[in-house]
């Protein structure tokens, strides 16, 4: 199994937030699996680039941007194209 990339790492975390609509920040580590520390790193340039934002309050919750869903439709659209040219 190849090691995955920062942009597949990316999306995957994206798509585990699309899917659930909204997540807790330890469910999403847990499902993304990536170590604490490198998740940590990803889950902070992600609010930074404001790919994600959370809520706030006791139970902080984990939501998609429209950058957020941006990045995903533009990433499909890449791996689409590689697979169609079989590059």
């Amino acid at each position: 199994m190849a090691k995955r990339n920062k942009l597949e790492i990316i999306k995957d975390i994206l798509k585990i937030i699309q899917n659930n609509h909204s997540i807790k920040p330890t469910p999403l580590l847990r499902r993304s699996n990536v170590s604490s520390s490198r998740f940590k790193e990803y889950y902070l340039e992600l609010l930074e680039k404001e790919f994600i934002k959370e809520t706030s309050g006791k139970n902080k919750q984990i939501t998609l941007t429209k950058k957020g869903y941006r990045y995903l439709e533009k990433y499909s659209a890449i791996i689409n194209f590689i697979d169609e040219f079989e590059l």
